[in-house]
């Protein structure tokens, strides 16, 4: 018995690592791409991440054969990509906006915006108590970006067209990607965001230096990483177990913008996460309920 329970217990620290390596990508691609919007635009930014993510893909199609990028619901992805390149490109612009702290605080309000969309896309009925906790989210959300200062950059909402684009594309891939394999969602995904991306970063075209390229190709290979890591840790823990680690990528993106920026959260940052974390777990777990119960 006691062995069991150790065996359980190294397989869900297992599942934490692979969950907490996912963060560390995820903020270490939101750093790349502030650093380098500083002098490059977040069209070019988009098509040269996933132009690298669909090559760094071709060498597992070569592997698992031509067969794994079947597909059929060709204008679902062509759709699952429009979104990825509007979501990103507006990310990557909103990076460059506002602290990378700041960024991940919004990122954590995807899961209520899937909640309200749900309602419209589909007709999903809502107790009063998740309404009650999406004002909270919201509240959280007004202290995070504190319209009110004198130095308020109202671009910054754009972040928030980001995180509503990136909750669409979760509604759509629980909805109808289910049947899809994982190669053909990402390498689609990836090579219709590119093309999407290309005519508007042409408009504006910087040629990039080899540093950029260098740190590009890691951008679009750790993009495709991190559903990896994701995958992995899901096989050994439930999703909804793993769901408070998720806000370990505030630590992780505070520490290394500020080892890079020499950002430091502010205190509207710090005040909103404590409003908008709680609450978009209550939703997390509310809703693992409510399936249970299905």
């Amino acid at each position: 018995m006691i062995k069991n329970m150790n065996t359980k217990l190294q397989v869900y620290f297992i599942g934490v690592s692979w969950f907490i390596l996912s963060t560390v990508s995820s903020s270490i691609n939101d750093v790349i791409s502030k650093y380098i919007g500083t002098h490059i635009g977040s069209y070019e930014i988009t098509f040269f991440r996933f132009l690298f993510g669909t090559i760094t893909l071709l060498p597992f199609i070569a592997y698992y054969g031509v067969e794994t990028l079947k597909t059929s619901r060709p204008l679902i992805h062509i759709l699952r990509g429009f979104l990825l390149f509007i979501g990103i490109a507006a990310w990557t612009y909103g990076l460059f906006i506002a602290p990378v702290t700041t960024a991940t605080v919004v990122s954590f309000t995807i899961p209520i915006f899937v909640l309200i969309l749900g309602v419209f896309l589909l007709k999903e009925n809502i107790i009063w108590q998740r309404w009650a906790v999406t004002l909270i989210v919201f509240t959280g959300l007004f202290v995070t970006l504190d319209p009110q200062s004198s130095d308020f950059n109202p671009e910054i909402f754009v972040l928030l067209f980001a995180a509503i684009s990136f909750a669409i594309l979760d509604i759509i891939n629980k909805r109808f990607v289910v049947q899809e394999t994982m190669i053909s969602m990402l390498f689609y995904s990836a090579i219709i965001t590119a093309l999407f991306a290309l005519p508007f970063a042409l408009q504006s075209w910087v040629q990039p230096t080899l540093q950029d390229l260098v740190l590009l190709f890691i951008l679009g290979g750790s993009a495709n990483l991190i559903l990896f890591f994701l995958l992995k840790a899901f096989a050994l823990v439930d999703a909804t177990a793993l769901a408070p680690y998720r806000y370990f990528e505030l630590i992780t993106s505070a520490s290394i913008s500020y080892l890079v920026f020499a950002e430091m959260p502010t205190q509207t940052t710090i005040f909103g996460a404590i409003l908008v974390i709680p609450s978009t777990l209550f939703i997390i777990y509310s809703e693992k309920k409510q399936l249970d119960n299905k």
